[in-house]
C-alpha cells in the first residue's frame, strides 16, 4: 500500500513538495484553498515572476535575512539551477535580468503556473482547489485533514501555507495556527520587504514621484544601520520601491529608534557637487532659485529642498552665498524623511517570522516534535531580500520537504 501524503498548500513550496514526492510513487494529495494553484505566483516580480537569482548559490545566504545557516542543506540540495531546469523541461524559457534576476521569458507569470501545472500532472498529484483546510489533528501516528464535512486521512503532512502577507491569495496565517495546535512554536509574524510610512509635509506633493540611482539611509539615534542604492517611490502615505523594501528588513530590531534621509546625488561628494551647482548657477545666472535648479532634481522636489535648506527661493542665484550652497548641498545629501512607520502586514511582499525553525530539521524539513509532519516555504521563520531569493527558499525547502517524506 503506498504512503499517502497530505501537502497543504499549492504555492511555490507546496507545488515544489508534492510533485517531488509523487515522482517518488508516493500517493500525494495537494490541498488549495484558492481556485487555482500559485496564486501568489501569479502577483510576484510585478506580474512576471520573478522565479530565482542566478548568483553563485553562495551569494545566497548573503541575501537572507533570518536564519540563512537553517537553510545551508536545502539551497544546496536544490539549487537555482536546478529549479530553472525543472521549468526549462517543462516548457518554459527563461532570461537573467538587471540584478541576477530571472524572469519568464514571455513575462508571463500564467507560464510559469502552466510549467508547474505539467510537472504536478505528469508526478500524478491529486489536486484538491477550493478546499480550504479547517483543522489537522494527529492521532495515532497518522493525520486527518477536516474539509468542511469530508475528513481525509493522511500518514505524512506537509505544511507549506505560506505566512501573513498578501491575504488575497491565501496567506492568512491558517498554517500557523495549525502548527501550534500540533505544538509548534510561532515566533513573532512581521512585515518583510514592506514600504515605509513617512510623517512629512510633502506627502502629497510628492506622490507618485519615481526617483533612480538615489541611495536611503537608515538611522538608531543617528547610528547609520544601513543603506541601499537604488530606486524608489513616493507614495501617498510615504515610501516604496525596491531600496525601501529591502530597508524595511532592518528595522525590527527592538527599541530602534529609526530616521531616515536619503541621498539624491550619491555619486558626488560634497566638492563635486558643489561645483556641480556652481556651474548651474553660472548658466542660470540670473534666475531665481526655485527656476534654478531643474537639471539637478526634478521639479516636485525642488520646493521642499529649498525650504529645508532655509533660502529664499525668490532670492536670484548670483546672490546665493557660498554658506547657503553648504545648506543646499547638506539637504541634497541628507533630505530628511520622518519614519512613521510599516503598512500593515497585509501588504509585505513576505513574513517574517513563523514556525521556529530549532523545532525543524534542517536536512528534512520534518518537525523535530511529531514524526512524519513537515514545513516548507515562508510558514517557516525565514526570510530574504528581494531579488528571487525568498522564491528559491520556497522551492529548496519544498524539494527537500518532497523527497524526505
Amino acid at each position: 500500500m503506498k504512503t499517502r501524503v497530505g501537502v497543504i498548500g499549492a504555492g511555490p513550496a507546496g507545488i515544489m513538495a508534492a510533485g517531488t514526492a509523487a515522482a517518488r510513487g508516493l500517493e500525494v494529495v495537494l490541498i488549495e484553498k484558492n481556485e487555482r494553484i500559485g496564486k501568489k505566483l501569479f502577483i510576484t516580480g510585478k506580474g512576471r515572476c520573478n522565479i530565482t537569482n542566478a548568483a553563485p548559490i553562495e551569494d545566497f545566504f548573503d541575501n537572507i535575512i533570518t536564519n540563512k545557516n537553517f537553510l545551508y542543506s536545502s539551497l544546496y540540495s536544490f539549487t537555482n539551477d536546478d529549479i530553472i531546469n525543472l521549468l526549462n523541461n517543462y516548457g518554459l524559457k527563461t532570461k537573467i535580468e538587471r540584478g541576477n534576476r530571472i524572469f519568464p521569458e514571455s513575462d508571463k507569470s500564467s507560464d510559469v503556473i502552466k510549467a508547474f501545472t505539467k510537472f504536478l500532472n505528469n508526478s500524478n498529484v491529486d489536486v484538491r482547489l477550493n478546499s480550504k483546510v479547517d483543522k489537522i489533528i494527529y492521532n495515532n501516528g497518522s493525520f486527518i485533514v477536516t474539509i468542511g464535512d469530508e475528513s481525509l486521512v493522511f500518514d505524512k503532512i506537509i505544511i507549506t501555507t505560506g505566512g501573513k502577507s498578501y491575504p488575497a491569495t491565501g496567506s492568512t496565517g491558517d498554517g500557523h495556527l495549525f502548527a501550534k495546535r500540533l505544538g509548534h512554536t510561532i515566533t513573532e509574524l512581521k512585515p518583510s520587504l514592506i514600504p515605509i510610512e513617512i510623517n512629512a509635509p510633502w506627502i502629497s506633493d510628492l506622490q507618485g514621484l519615481s526617483l533612480r540611482n538615489v541611495t536611503l539611509k537608515a538611522y538608531n539615534e543617528k547610528k547609520l544601520i544601513h543603506e541601499e542604492f537604488g530606486e524608489m517611490v513616493f507614495t501617498h502615505y510615504g515610501i516604496s520601491g525596491p531600496i525601501v523594501l529591502s530597508t524595511s528588513n532592518y528595522l525590527h530590531k527592538k527599541n530602534q529608534k529609526i530616521s531616515l534621509s536619503l541621498d539624491l546625488k550619491p555619486a558626488l561628494d560634497n566638492d563635486k557637487l558643489d561645483n556641480r551647482i556652481i556651474r548651474d548657477f553660472e548658466k542660470y545666472n540670473n534666475k531665481q532659485l526655485k527656476n534654478a535648479l531643474n537639471d539637478l532634481i526634478p521639479q516636485r522636489l525642488i520646493s521642499w529642498i529649498v525650504e529645508y535648506s532655509n533660502i529664499d527661493p525668490e532670492k536670484v542665484v548670483n546672490q546665493i552665498t557660498k554658506e547657503e550652497r553648504a545648506r543646499l548641498i547638506s539637504v541634497l545629501k541628507n533630505f530628511p524623511m520622518e519614519f512613521k512607520g510599516f503598512r500593515p502586514i497585509e501588504e509585505a511582499i513576505v513574513t517574517s517570522g513563523g514556525i521556529a525553525v530549532n523545532e525543524i530539521n534542517p536536512s528534512t524539513m520534518e518537525s523535530k516534535l511529531i514524526p512524519n509532519l513537515f514545513f516548507a516555504g515562508e510558514i517557516m521563520d525565514v526570510d530574504a531580500l528581494t531579488g528571487g531569493f525568498n522564491l528559491q527558499i520556497a522551492f529548496s525547502t519544498g524539494y527537500l520537504a518532497g523527497i524526505n517524506v
